[in-house]
C-alpha cells in the first residue's frame, strides 16, 4: 500500500487568519474513525488538531469532553461514518461518537460546528427500493441537524440529491481532480479509455475521460439484489487499451470484479481502477486478488486496514478538504476550489 497526497494551491492561511479573529478561532478537531486523515488537515491548517477525549464504556456507550473552552470557536469535527479496527470503532460507533461530539459542542457554546463527513455513512440508502424500508440517508441527515450540526461537509455522495435531505448548507467536494491527477502521473502509454461501470456513472466517467485524455465506454450493469452485479456487456472499444473503471465506492468489490473480468474479455490490456471511497467490506481483497486488475486505487475518506496489499494505493483528499474549511472560516467562496462549481463534474 503507498500514499500520496495532492495538495491544492488556494489553501489560505488559516493561522494568521486566527490571529486576525480576535474575536473567534478555528478548532480542528478528530474523530476515530478518521484521525490521520484529520491530523494531516490539522498540519495543512497550521493549527494542528485540538484536544478531546473520546472513548467507549464497557458497556459500549460513547464518550466525549473536549479538553479544553472551545466557547466562540468556529468548530471543525472530521470523523467519516466508517469502521476503523485500528481505534476499535464500527460504523455505528463513529456515527454515535459524530453525534456526541455536536451535542457537547453545542453545549460548551461553539460559534459555528461543521461536521467534516468525508464519507457520509449509509448514504447508499438514499431511496426505498422494497416497500417498508426506511430512507437512512434522509435519517442521518436529521440527527446531525438535531444534535446542533451547522454545517455538513462530504465528497463525492452516491447520489448527488442527497444534499436535499438536508436543510443546514451541505458542501459537497470531490476527489475526481485528484484522482486525474494521479492517472497523470502514472504517465501509461498507449491508450486509455475510462469505463463507467453504470449508466448512472456516465456523466462523472465522461469528465474524468475529459480530464485525462480517454475515450469512454460504459458497462451495462444489472443488480438484481444487493451487493449483488451482473456485468452484461461493454459498450464502447476497449480492445487493445488500458482501460480506467472510475467508481465512488468499493465495497465488497464483487461488482468491480465482475467489471474488470468483463473489459478483460472485451481485449483491454491492462485493467485500473480508482474509487473514492474504499470500504472494503468482508472478503473484497481476495475477490479483487482474483480479478484481472493491475492496481486500486482509493482515497483516505475510509482508513484502510492493516493488511492491506500492495497493489492498493491512496491519495489523500486532505488537501481539498483543507482548502474548503479554510474558505469556509473565512467566509470566502466554496465553489472557488473548482473553478466556479460546486462540483467538478
Amino acid at each position: 500500500m503507498s500514499i500520496s497526497t495532492t495538495m491544492t494551491t488556494a489553501t489560505l492561511d488559516v493561522a494568521a487568519e486566527n490571529s486576525a479573529h480576535s474575536g473567534h478561532r478555528i478548532m480542528v478537531f478528530a474523530g476515530r474513525a478518521t484521525p490521520e486523515l484529520a491530523a494531516e488537515i490539522g498540519r495543512q491548517l497550521g493549527t494542528g488538531l485540538s484536544p478531546v477525549t473520546l472513548r467507549t464504556f464497557s458497556a459500549g456507550e460513547v464518550y466525549c469532553r473536549y479538553d479544553e473552552s472551545i466557547r466562540g470557536a468556529d468548530v471543525f469535527l472530521v470523523q467519516s461514518i466508517c469502521a476503523n479496527p485500528r481505534t476499535g470503532v464500527n460504523t455505528n460507533d463513529a456515527l454515535m461518537e459524530l453525534l456526541v461530539m455536536i451535542d457537547a459542542a453545542r453545549g460548551a457554546s461553539a460559534r459555528h460546528i461543521t461536521a467534516v463527513t468525508p464519507w457520509l455513512g449509509y448514504s447508499r440508502q438514499d431511496k426505498k427500493s422494497a416497500s417498508r424500508e426506511p430512507i437512512s440517508a434522509r435519517l442521518v441527515a436529521r440527527i446531525l441537524e438535531s444534535a446542533g450540526a451547522d454545517r455538513v461537509l462530504a465528497m463525492d455522495l452516491h447520489a448527488g440529491q442527497i444534499q436535499g435531505m438536508f436543510a443546514v448548507p451541505l458542501d459537497h467536494m470531490t476527489a475526481t481532480i485528484a484522482l486525474a491527477q494521479y492517472v497523470r502521473d502514472l504517465r501509461l502509454t498507449g491508450d486509455l479509455v475510462v469505463v463507467a461501470p453504470d449508466v448512472g456513472r456516465v456523466k462523472h466517467s465522461k469528465s474524468f475521460a475529459g480530464r485525462i485524455g480517454a475515450t469512454l465506454a460504459i458497462l451495462d450493469k444489472e443488480r438484481p439484489v444487493q451487493q449483488v452485479a451482473e456485468i452484461g456487456h461493454v459498450i464502447g472499444d476497449v480492445a487493445g487499451r488500458t482501460a480506467i473503471i472510475v467508481d465512488d465506492i468499493v465495497d465488497t468489490a464483487g461488482t468491480l470484479a465482475a467489471a474488470c473480468r468483463a473489459v478483460a474479455a472485451a481485449g483491454a490490456t491492462g485493467i485500473y481502477a480508482l474509487a473514492t471511497h474504499g470500504v472494503l467490506s468482508g472478503g473484497a481483497f481476495a475477490t479483487l486478488a482474483d480479478a484481472p486488475l493491475e492496481r486500486l486505487v482509493v482515497t483516505d475518506t475510509i482508513p484502510l486496514p492493516a493488511d492491506a496489499p500492495d497493489w492498493v494505493h491512496v491519495v489523500s483528499c486532505a488537501g481539498v478538504l483543507t482548502d474548503t474549511i479554510s474558505r469556509i472560516y473565512t467566509r470566502g467562496s466554496v465553489s472557488a476550489v473548482f473553478g466556479g462549481k460546486n462540483n467538478a463534474f
